[in-house]
């Protein structure tokens, strides 16, 4: 902000030194020492970077066409001109930056989530620390309006937490003892004592910042071509300027209009309208995009989510709630009571949202001494020994790996069997709900030009054909390991036109491998999957799937203003350049042709910021 204030304050006194000398009654070699002086004034630093670039290699940039325009207009006597064209640069310079530091501004408070310190327990103190000096598992304290400084879990104390800066949900979320927390959340009511399960480093807060950060570094292909576009275009139009110069002058005389229409020319060449408003542009994007808890890892990735035609949801914790209760129990041999014990034993140690329910289910203390030598079977349960009897628990691949009979289940829930020893011994039915928003979620992606979407899960062919029907999926898929799921994705990526991408949106660990291999790969509900984190492309910080329509709204939006800054900015040049050419543009439309049109483009690049509130007007107005 001091910066800016500089700047503006050399462009006025410049501004009012230029429109005194110019009515002042100098004439000669002291009317160009005044307009030198002012010219100092506002173009030393662009001199300077000029010089700086020259020196490093980099020659051919916006500040070089500067430099050589101006002090060609001083080499023809236009002095007041040469002053202006500096003046203008330094004004579009300002709006450039300005328009900059809102953006980064914009980002900055979004993901504003470092804490600056943790109140922690020590020696039955309350101490005041750094973040980074608190370790795992000691105990810090959150009061009232503080922010979650550390991610962990609640010991004592509930409250409502503001988790808008991680996931864009307005709504607060209670939590109580043995609930995780994550940092960057606030704090709105209660009083609550945290064990820190995770350094500061491999914190929420820490990775989401880091994800931001890095995004700059994956280019669009927007972004790509303009930066290709500029190295070639810049040296070309030298060339340019300079036979405009030499050709005609030594064909028709007049050596100095022609060099004057070559200085014209190259003011109006400078490409920085575009070398600016497109980064600009994606940056904005992604920055609007981080306030609605979509974080875009970079914006190449923000050019493929336009291009999604094909979305592969995963289904448990991604379209379902992932909450899973007991809804039927089916003994064999044995009571209820006893069926259900053996379940909640056999999944003791394991934190699958199906042996959660199986245990709450349950209600009683469970003994895990009784429990020994626990072998977990990817996608399909689980084997262990039970009182030193081998007990499985899992679907029908497991009881058919075993041999072991099982009857048919009819039931659309999943379906957990039983055996102890060798001997079947029943089967529970564990329900999982869609969520409230799937639904809504499938219906904007369709309007949203998705052609076909697809839900691949692990779990039983009634449960998956059931959920896909009433969401109204074009295929499903069930029974897979994550290595099917796989196959399946590569099966889709082959069946893709020309220009058409696939997104696969999954929440845990498993789907790391499918996440990896989509050309767009989107965690959902990662604030607890690092693998997830790491794997995507996109991170939607709450549950939400309609998330992933809102992201790609945002992104054709995003793009849709840099097509309109290129092609806006491109028309314009060439328009001006063959006037200049002509001779039918002096120096002033020149500079509009110049700086105008990156003040602009700049300021149409800054709408990209308002895609937050761009997309909720846009969901209000389809819900009407």
């Amino acid at each position: 902000m001091k910066e800016h204030k500089l700047q503006i304050i050399r462009i006025l006194i410049t501004a009012g030194l230029l429109l005194g000398w110019s009515i002042a009654p100098a004439d000669g070699w002291l009317q160009l020492c005044g307009y030198l002086a002012i010219y100092l004034l506002i173009a030393w630093d662009v001199l300077w970077e000029a010089v700086e670039n020259i020196l490093h290699g980099e020659i051919f940039d916006e500040n070089f066409l500067m430099i050589v325009a101006t002090v060609g207009a001083f080499c023809i006597e236009q002095y007041p001109e040469a002053v202006f064209v500096m003046l203008f640069f330094q004004i579009g310079e300002l709006f450039e930056h300005i328009a900059v530091g809102k953006s980064r501004t914009s980002i900055s408070d979004l993901v504003d989530l470092r804490p600056d310190y943790v109140n922690v327990e020590r020696d039955g103190e309350i101490v005041r620390e750094l973040p980074e000096h608190v370790h795992v598992g000691e105990i810090a304290v959150v009061k009232a309006g503080e922010k979650i400084p550390v991610d962990g879990v609640v010991l004592e104390g509930s409250s409502a937490l503001d988790t808008k800066m991680l996931t864009g949900e307005s709504m607060p979320r209670e939590v109580s003892r043995g609930d995780a927390v994550f940092s960057g959340c606030i704090n709105q009511s209660g009083y609550l004592r945290i064990r820190v399960a995770k350094e500061l480093n491999e914190s929420a807060a820490a990775k989401i910042l880091q994800l931001v950060e890095a995004s700059s570094e994956h280019k669009s292909k927007s972004e790509t071509f303009i930066r290709k576009f500029a190295h070639w275009y810049t040296p070309a139009v030298v060339m340019g300027a300079l036979l405009l110069a030499v050709v005609p002058s030594l064909i028709f005389g007049n050596w100095g209009e022609w060099l004057h229409r070559a200085l014209i020319f190259l003011v109006i060449s400078c490409p920085c309208a575009l070398v600016i408003s497109v980064p600009l542009t994606y940056f904005g994007g992604i920055g609007g995009a981080s306030g609605k808890g979509i974080l875009v890892k970079g914006s190449n990735y923000m050019d493929a989510l336009t291009q999604v035609k094909t979305v592969v949801f995963d289904k448990t914790g991604t379209l379902t709630e992932g909450r899973f209760s007991v809804t039927e129990i089916h003994p064999a041999g044995m009571t209820e009571g006893d069926l259900l014990e053996l379940a909640a034993l056999a999944e003791c140690r394991s934190n699958h949202p199906a042996a959660q329910s199986l245990r709450e289910a349950y209600g009683k203390a469970i003994d895990e001494n009784r429990v020994s030598e626990a072998e977990e079977l990817p996608g399909m349960g689980i084997c262990v020994k039970v009182d030193g009897e081998k007990v499985l628990a899992g679907n029908q691949r497991l009881m058919k790996r075993f041999e072991i009979q099982v009857p048919p289940a009819d039931s659309s829930g999943s379906v957990v069997y039983l055996a102890k020893g060798e001997r079947y011994a029943g089967f529970i039915v564990i329900s999982d709900r869609i969520k409230e928003d799937s639904a809504a979620a499938v219906e904007q992606l369709r309007k949203l030009g998705v052609k076909k979407i697809v839900m691949l899960t692990g779990d039983r062919k009634a449960a998956g054909e059931a959920a896909a029907k009433e969401l109204k999926l074009d295929e499903v898929h069930t029974e897979l390991l994550p290595g099917d799921k796989v196959e399946q994705v590569e099966r889709l990526l082959s069946r893709l036109k020309p220009g058409e991408k696939l997104a696969f949106v999954g929440d845990g660990m498993n789907d790391a491998p499918v996440l990896t291999r989509a050309d767009v790969g989107v965690a959902m509900g990662a604030l607890g999957a690092d693998a997830a984190i790491e794997a995507a492309d996109v991170v939607l910080m709450d549950d939400k799937p309609s998330r992933l329509a809102e992201g790609i709204r945002i992104a054709k939006r995003t793009k849709r203003i840099a097509g309109e800054n290129i092609v806006f900015s491109l028309t314009v040049k060439a328009f001006f350049l063959i006037l200049g050419a002509c001779g039918a543009a002096n120096l002033w439309e020149a500079v509009f042709a110049d700086v105008g049109v990156m003040v602009i483009a700049v300021a149409n690049a800054a709408r990209a910021l308002k895609n937050v509130d761009s997309a909720a007007s846009h969901k209000k107005r389809g819900a009407a």
